[in-house]
């Protein structure tokens, strides 16, 4: 994809945050001006009970409505673009052959995606962008392959629940139609993580993650996928108005 496919509203300058790494960015934002941009659109849930503070509990709340979806998507991007970002920049010493390369492919996903929900919100929810927040990785040992797939795994895993479940809580079938594309990419990061932890080939499509009856994937409610990432992430979430 070429470099020109820059976010819209994106300022490079700004990208010094704590969850924002140095990755040259490539963006598949065009893709929403052919879909979500160009119907103008106006999210549900952007009235001020959905603002991003929510300084009575002393946490932040990631809002309601469409904007609550796409605050959720974009903080779980962060946490993936700052993952892979830090796997490029202090690579494993027993990487195996390819793996490096692979890994910094997934930094650039990764990092399309984060960009792709900050440019959408800015322009579509001006206001209620979700903060940057701050990893905490101090469990993971970003030196030992195993430590680094095991942590990929946990987060492609839950990446893929999260979409799966967030599918039904969109109301602008737009982002809908993103949303399905980005799940697509995420689950076949997945696949191949679970292959690289799994020689026998049997775990792609785990009975953990996908039902041996319906065939259907995992999905996961907003509120347990932060319950789950929460510990990879400094602030405290609210997921609790997310969709609604």
């Amino acid at each position: 994809m070429s470099d020109n496919l820059q976010p819209r509203g994106s300022d490079d300058t700004k990208l010094v945050q704590p969850m924002f790494t140095p990755i040259k960015r490539r963006s598949f934002f065009m893709y929403a001006g052919a879909t979500a941009g160009a119907t103008a659109l106006v999210l549900a849930g952007c009235s001020k009970d959905s603002d991003p503070v929510n300084p009575l509990a002393g946490t932040i709340s990631l809002g309601a409505g469409d904007v609550g979806v796409l605050n959720y998507a974009y903080a779980l991007e962060q946490l993936e673009a700052a993952f892979y970002a830090q796997v490029v920049k202090t690579p494993a010493g027993d990487f195996q052959s390819g793996e490096l390369a692979y890994f910094t492919e997934v930094a650039a996903h990764e990092a399309i995606h984060r960009d792709f929900f900050k440019a959408a919100i800015n322009r579509d929810a001006p206001g209620k962008l979700l903060q940057n927040l701050t990893p905490n990785f101090a469990s993971i040992d970003f030196t030992k392959r195993a430590s680094v797939l095991g942590t990929a795994k946990t987060f492609e895993d839950l990446g893929v629940a999260a979409y799966n479940g967030a599918g039904k809580l969109i109301k602008t079938a737009a982002y809908l139609v993103i949303a399905g594309q980005i799940v697509s990419v995420e689950a076949r990061h997945a696949a191949y993580i679970r292959d690289l932890l799994d020689t026998t080939g049997k775990s792609f499509a785990g009975d953990d993650q996908v039902d041996p009856v319906t065939g259907l994937d995992k999905a996961m409610m907003p509120v347990d996928v932060i319950t789950a990432a929460q510990g990879f992430i400094v602030e405290k979430l609210d997921a609790s108005t997310v969709g609604k």
